[in-house]
């Protein structure tokens, strides 16, 4: 996860209050072995910033003191966490077709066709549930982890207190946002029961089949099978249903479709009086018409707001939709448009391959 976590910095703003859980002693203890980052790697025992963090969310959160500051002391720093979340180089350009083809390929569609099959049951109480449709949380869990195969390999207590105490010097300092999810993740691991040294993840601490980051899971994620806990690493029930309660609790309308074809005003103001507002939709059906957008007939009789969307493609020109409010939802998982247009085409593409069985 890449490109897509650098997004999801921006968008994973985590709403919402925090789910309360009841104040016990230290987490209980888990078997699995922890993978450990190399012992040369500067740690943070005696950090003034980890120190001081661990005294605040100890008070704050009723957390055992000492067990924050030991997991503190075990985590360290990793140069290649904070290599990754700096952003790509100036100049370089956007190219919708390029992205698309990472995701909407022969091998991720057969893998969601599987996905679909093994989990179905799951994916219909979801969207019976929340009313996702089960094409577009296929799509979402496609585009994140390839259904699980690819969930990231770094230790989460390192990558979070990484960028909560040494976030990197040349683009906007994002320690804040950190700081609020290294706690966020001591308390899941908390409630859980869970190592903290034990859990990996993203270079940015997202984490699970969905990558969710820690207040994402602590505000949104379900225990959609029912076995008392919640885990995105190992069951694709609960992942399918986060995923659908994500989505529903930032807008999601059932029914609604996610966009219509548009073809843009020749005139370049009209053009970029309705590009204005990005993904955000803005515009009725009428304006668009007025300023010489002509949407497909569904499009025409949409009656709430829409967004003209803009996809560049690099050299060549720009692909356009306009977007409705579902589109704008998923937008909130990830605050990118390819992202959104490539969920969107993954699930359909995986919709096709399933009923073409």
């Amino acid at each position: 996860m890449t490109l897509l976590l650098r997004c999801r910095l921006a968008t994973l703003l985590l709403l919402g209050t925090v789910l309360a859980w009841p104040v016990a002693a230290a987490p209980r203890h888990d078997t699995r072995k922890a993978a450990r980052p190399a012992a040369t790697a500067p740690a943070y025992g005696h950090h003034e910033g980890a120190r001081r963090f661990a005294a605040e969310v100890a008070a704050r959160r009723g957390l055992p003191r000492d067990w924050l500051a030991s997991q503190l002391a075990q985590a360290r720093r990793i140069g290649a966490v904070q290599r990754l979340v700096m952003p790509p180089p100036a100049g370089t350009a956007k190219n919708w077709a390029a992205y698309r083809e990472r995701f909407i390929e022969p091998r991720r569609i057969e893998a969601g066709v599987a996905f679909w099959r093994e989990h179905e049951a799951w994916l219909e109480s979801a969207e019976s549930r929340w009313g996702v449709p089960a094409q577009i949380v296929v799509g979402v869990i496609g585009v994140e982890t390839f259904y699980g195969r690819i969930t990231g390999g770094f230790r989460i207590v390192d990558a979070l207190a990484t960028l909560a105490f040494d976030f990197p010097a040349g683009r906007r300092d994002r320690s804040a946002f950190f700081r609020d999810e290294l706690e966020e993740f001591f308390v899941m691991c908390a409630r859980e029961g869970i190592d903290p040294q034990a859990v990996k993840g993203s270079y940015a601490g997202a984490m699970g089949l969905p990558q969710f980051m820690p207040g994402s899971i602590n505000r949104w994620a379900v225990d959609h099978d029912g076995d008392g806990h919640v885990d995105l690493h190992t069951s694709a029930a609960d992942a399918v249903g986060s995923v659908a309660h994500y989505l529903q609790a930032f807008g999601w309308q059932a029914g609604l479709p996610t966009h219509y074809e548009v073809a843009v005003p020749v005139d370049a103001s009209d053009r970029a009086l309705l590009l204005g507002p990005d993904i955000v939709p803005s515009f009725t059906a009428a304006r668009f018409a007025e300023r010489g957008a002509v949407l497909d007939e569904a499009g025409r009789a949409h009656a709430g707001a829409l967004a003209l969307v803009e996809l560049q493609n690099g050299d060549f020109a720009p692909s356009y939709v306009a977007g409705t409010q579902n589109f704008y939802a998923i937008t909130r998982y990830n605050q990118s448009s390819y992202y959104a247009l490539a969920v969107i085409e993954l699930g359909r593409a995986v919709a096709a391959a399933r009923a073409a069985r």
